[in-house]
């Protein structure tokens, strides 16, 4: 499979270049050159197959003309080592839990596969030099990826995260860690440490010194396989007798997971529409509504890991429909949810239906409450554990919100973080010390 990039001015690349260098030469960001439609036994038979059984398929699909079947099976094998289940929430809607893995974030997927599948790529590379990732968070995608990398040989991580712009708990996800795990506290917000990172994949002197890709969204490797959880749902929902006329709603920040869900409708999953839940970060709601895409600074919001003012996928969902507004709006709708809106939505959504959703997933759930057709049943995506937003929920519900034990390992640790400015004079600075 080649890959090519959404900005068309850069040469096609293998699979293993796509994830090594994370961002095309021109900036843009790498697709695959076709989209593999799944056959209709599948489909017919999902709700008989495991997690790991739908995974193993798709992940075939998607990457098996580049690795071989058998180290395949073993990287989704050490990524899947949990369930996503759904849990119905009310008659129609139903939460698919994507919190379970190591870092309780959806994230986890995406990293620990992309961390196996690197790994097999500098296993076989003669390229001995240690590669550096980099990787912007708003929260959740730091800890995935700093615990997803976490001792792998002959990597070094380097989390950009905006200073007192993430949830305490997610902070120290991925500041005690230490070993090949390096934090970078940006003066600034999201968007600033996203173009930081993307302005060092694009300086020509650091990229010949170093041995540079990044694990945000923005790399194939950690947006395809979070697919996965959406045949998975799909599976569930089938069970349930709710897959008929199928709603996927998805909490959007920098849309890779949304993204990554109509990928697997390309891919034949049968999804009827899709809904796209902002907080008060309405860029891609206003280009809905206009169908002008007008990039402005992320504003601070109750759900962070969405404050995101300069939207990443955009460029390859509009890439996936030709750039057709009238074709890309047919399919997805948006929703904006503020901050007051969240807080409402938990409170009800525990005193209503004793169901707990994190600020993220209280913004899906508000987009679609009252947005059904008759008919219509809803995958929504539940993409962190309530408890990494303590504060927020407890404050907002008036109920205990307990703290997992894993969570709890990592408020253990010591905060161990580098201050960053928000130029990239001074990125570079820190990255010109590196081997």
């Amino acid at each position: 499979m080649q890959y090519y990039s959404t900005n068309g001015q850069a040469p096609r690349a293998s699979l293993e270049k796509a994830v090594i260098r994370g961002l095309a030469e021109d900036r843009g960001l790498y697709m695959p050159e076709r989209i593999p439609v799944l056959p209709q036994e599948f489909y017919d038979n999902i709700q008989t197959m495991t997690f790991h059984e739908i995974a193993v398929t798709v992940a075939q699909a998607l990457f098996g003309e580049d690795i071989p079947d058998e180290e395949l099976r073993r990287i989704v094998g050490e990524t899947l080592s949990f369930d996503c289940p759904v849990v119905p929430v009310t008659r129609s809607i139903a939460a698919l839990e994507l919190f379970h893995g190591p870092t309780l974030a959806f994230k986890d997927v995406g990293a620990r596969f992309m961390a196996r599948l690197l790994r097999h790529f500098t296993r076989s590379s003669a390229d001995p030099r240690t590669i550096h990732v980099l990787v912007a968070t708003s929260g959740d995608t730091g800890s995935a990826v700093a615990n997803g990398f976490l001792g792998v040989e002959g990597v070094r991580v380097h989390v950009l995260y905006p200073k007192g712009k993430v949830s305490p708990i997610q902070e120290c996800q991925f500041t005690t860690l230490g070993r090949n795990i390096t934090a970078l506290e940006v003066d600034g917000n999201f968007d600033d440490c996203q173009a930081l990172v993307k302005s060092a994949f694009m300086d020509a002197e650091l990229t010949q010194r170093l041995r540079l890709t990044s694990a945000n969204s923005i790399n194939v490797a950690r947006l395809l396989p979070q697919s996965f959880y959406y045949f998975h749902g799909y599976a569930q929902m089938k069970r349930l007798g709710l897959a008929g006329q199928l709603v996927v709603c998805v909490p959007s920040g920098n849309f890779g997971n949304i993204c990554a869900a109509l990928f697997a409708k390309r891919m034949g999953l049968p999804v009827k529409r899709f809904v796209a839940a902002n907080n008060a970060n309405e860029v891609f709601f206003d280009y809905l509504q206009t169908g002008r895409y007008e990039p402005r600074p992320g504003i601070p919001t109750l759900a962070n890991a969405m404050d995101v003012g300069d939207p990443s996928n955009a460029a390859r969902i509009f890439e996936l429909y030709g750039h057709d507004w009238e074709a890309l709006k047919s399919d997805i709708s948006g929703a904006v949810c503020s901050d007051g809106q969240i807080r409402q939505t938990l409170r009800f959504c525990r005193e209503q239906y004793g169901y707990q959703l994190d600020p993220h997933g209280a913004c899906g759930f508000h987009a679609i409450y009252h947005n059904l057709d008759p008919g219509e049943s809803v995958l929504l995506c539940e993409t962190a554990h309530p408890a990494k937003f303590k504060d927020t929920v407890e404050a907002a519900t008036g109920t205990q919100i307990e703290i997992p034990a894993r969570l709890a390992a990592f408020m253990q640790g010591t905060k161990q973080s580098v201050p960053m400015g928000r130029t990239y004079s001074e990125f570079k600075e820190y990255l010109s010390g590196l081997q």
